[in-house]
């Protein structure tokens, strides 16, 4: 974007934008729950595969209706569009701007599934503004903005469900009730894992900006910079500005079912170690990481690799079915070591054994993908007000903790304590640095939410 065209856009949107922080106290006192015999109003911001695949799942439901999509590539929803207009709702609109669907009265909720960098901002606005909120997974970009989506769910009363499924997914919830039976005894050590196979990136040329993409809006709080249809098309994942890696992405699932299961909140310290060993590519995040975290009484490890073929996820169609996988090679599992026995879990299905000293298996619970049941849990606590099982609290703690990871890896794997009052680094000025991000104008989050 010229810089003279930027500089008119802020000057158009910023008090716009402004406005609807300062408003939306007003609009939020206004708006009522949705009753058991409504039918839950919905607006999607952010349409890429995920996005897309939560607005369908949503749309087969016969109590949910979608008023509005919204993505600043308007390439990507087309066929969905016209595909729910024609059998949804002939009402449905289509729009670029994330605030045309925050200033839709008719809409309850929003599905937020963008990158990154933009779960926070249309997330806040939409509790302010009086609406619920899915958002994907992980919850922040950063432990600060993290700390203001929970601030912003509290002060409004909204419900905030995170796309972290694993938490509704019932052979979960056995696993939890058998630890707390204490039947694995004393658990003192866990081991994550997000071992994957992959291939190297690489950013591409810069291009012209595409008259279907606002560029301006899908960059948003982050820096400006020069178009690639490779960071719009997914690269986004290799970069700071918009992920925090695939130790944030994709292992947030594991990170909160083994804090779930483990039943801790923040960690003491942390030390991070890794690179970007097998690529040497274009990424800015490593391809390699290992990280250790201390809790009182337990030790915490995670490694990550996006380059081993032989490591994979759960098949599909293993998690629907009676199976186990073979654990040693199953990319996204948990493991946690009891004084009575080892528990290995799978995230999203893959179910559960418990293992004893002599190879026996003593106890198993198969498990399903959970992606319906967790959709049906934030239905129902929007019409009944109730926390949702991956509520906004627990989405900003699990976040914290691969914030931790990735700080201490970035200001040069250092060791950091971290004090759990203030989510703040003990005595590193640089690593606090890190706990908030530069928020470029006018894509700014306020201090008081």
């Amino acid at each position: 974007m010229k810089q003279e065209n930027r500089r008119e856009f802020i000057r158009k949107n910023g008090k716009r934008t402004a406005g609807l922080w300062a408003g939306a106290l007003v609009l939020a006192k206004g708006k009522k729950a949705v009753s058991a015999n409504d039918k839950v109003i919905l607006g999607a911001i952010g349409l890429g595969g995920r996005g897309q695949s939560l607005v369908r799942g949503f749309a087969l439901r016969k109590d949910v209706q979608f008023a509005g999509l919204c993505d600043p590539d308007l390439r990507r929803p087309k066929q969905l569009f016209e595909m729910l207009k024609s059998e949804h709702n002939p009402d449905l609109t289509l729009t670029d701007d994330y605030r045309r669907i925050i200033d839709n009265k008719e809409i309850d909720a929003v599905v937020v599934a963008t990158p990154d960098h933009w779960h926070a901002i249309p997330t806040i606005t939409a509790c302010q503004a009086g609406k619920d909120v899915y958002v994907e997974k992980p919850a922040s970009h950063n432990i600060w903005e993290g700390r203001k989506m929970l601030q912003a769910a509290r002060k409004y009363n909204r419900v905030v469900q995170v796309g972290m499924q694993t938490r509704s997914a019932p052979y979960a919830q056995k696993a939890l009730e058998y630890i707390r039976s204490g039947q694995l005894g004393p658990i003192h050590y866990c081991k994550i894992f997000n071992m994957k196979s992959g291939s190297p990136y690489k950013e591409g040329a810069v291009g012209p900006i595409p008259k279907e993409m606002n560029w301006d809006l899908w960059l948003g709080p982050a820096s400006m910079r020069e178009y690639r249809d490779g960071i719009a098309r997914g690269g986004w994942l290799y970069y700071w500005d918009y992920c925090g890696g695939d130790f944030g992405n994709d292992s947030i699932h594991q990170i909160d079912l083994a804090r779930m299961l483990i039943g801790k909140d923040y960690a003491k310290s942390v030390h991070c170690t890794g690179g970007n060993l097998a690529f040497n590519d274009d990424r800015e995040v490593p391809d390699t990481q290992a990280a250790t975290f201390k809790f009182d009484d337990m030790v915490v490890t995670f490694d990550l690799t996006q380059w081993a073929p032989y490591m994979a996820k759960i098949p599909m169609a293993m998690r629907e079915s009676d199976q186990f996988p073979y654990w040693p090679q199953s990319a996204t599992r948990v493991e946690l070591y009891g004084e009575k026995g080892l528990m290995i879990v799978g995230r999203h299905g893959g179910g559960w054994q418990v293992f004893t000293n002599d190879g026996k298996v003593t106890a198993q619970e198969y498990g399903r993908f959970p992606d319906d049941i967790h959709k049906e849990n934030f239905i129902q606590c929007i019409r009944s007000r109730e926390r949702p099982n991956a509520d906004i609290e627990e989405g900003h703690r699990s976040a914290i903790l691969f914030h931790m990871g990735n700080i201490s890896y970035r200001i040069g794997e250092r060791k950091l304590l971290f004090d759990p009052n203030a989510e703040r680094f003990i005595g590193d000025d640089d690593a606090n640095r890190l706990l908030k991000r530069d928020y470029r104008e006018p894509y700014v989050i306020p201090d008081n939410v």
